[in-house]
């Protein structure tokens, strides 16, 4: 990492693909403390579960934020050098369930949302000196889904994974766990 200025890694790929494990190993290499934000939320027994099973794999010094929405606005809570953002993707699931009524998505306010909280976090990113690992899936290489909420979804998706990949130093394609630099 340059002196005062921060490096932004976005790591991609498919559900499974070995996105977390990966940015994990990388945030260890540097040998810098690490705080690991998390955006999902327990909102029934199985995310529970897989929520613990995923804490009880981090090492136990790293700092943990669960925040699934406004992350800009809880940065100032990091106190590590090293950031794991995981991850965009329910972020984005996050911001979609305010704008659900009916089983449809109120598609302006939410791809305004997604902008938002995009655009804050890339200028937070900016005024820091951290190195960020952030972790979203690419949903775009299936396909079309048959419904408006998921349409909305993956534009919504999609158009995060592409600002994000503007600003960052690096991106990262996982396929079955092998990392492919595309950036």
């Amino acid at each position: 990492m340059a002196a005062n200025s921060s490096h932004l890694t976005l790591l991609l790929g498919g559900a499974r693909s070995g996105k977390s494990s990966y940015a994990q190993r990388l945030a260890e290499t540097t040998g810098k403390p690490v705080t690991f934000i998390a955006t999902a939320q327990a909102l029934d027994e199985e995310m529970s579960t897989r929520i613990q099973k995923h804490r009880s794999e981090r090492p136990a010094s790293w700092q943990t934020l669960e925040i699934p929405l406004e992350i800009a606005s809880h940065l100032q809570q990091i106190k590590s050098d090293v950031v794991i953002l995981d991850c965009i993707t329910l972020l984005v699931t996050n911001l979609l369930m305010k704008f659900v009524k009916d089983d449809l998505v109120d598609e302006t306010p939410f791809m305004l949302a997604v902008q938002n909280e995009v655009e804050n976090l890339i200028a937070k990113i900016r005024e820091g000196q951290r190195d960020w690992f952030i972790i979203s899936n690419e949903v775009g290489l299936g396909l079309v889904p048959p419904y408006q909420m998921g349409r909305v979804y993956r534009d919504g998706l999609g158009w995060a994974n592409q600002r994000l990949a503007r600003e960052a130093d690096k991106v990262i394609f996982m396929v079955a766990g092998i990392p492919t630099v595309i950036k």
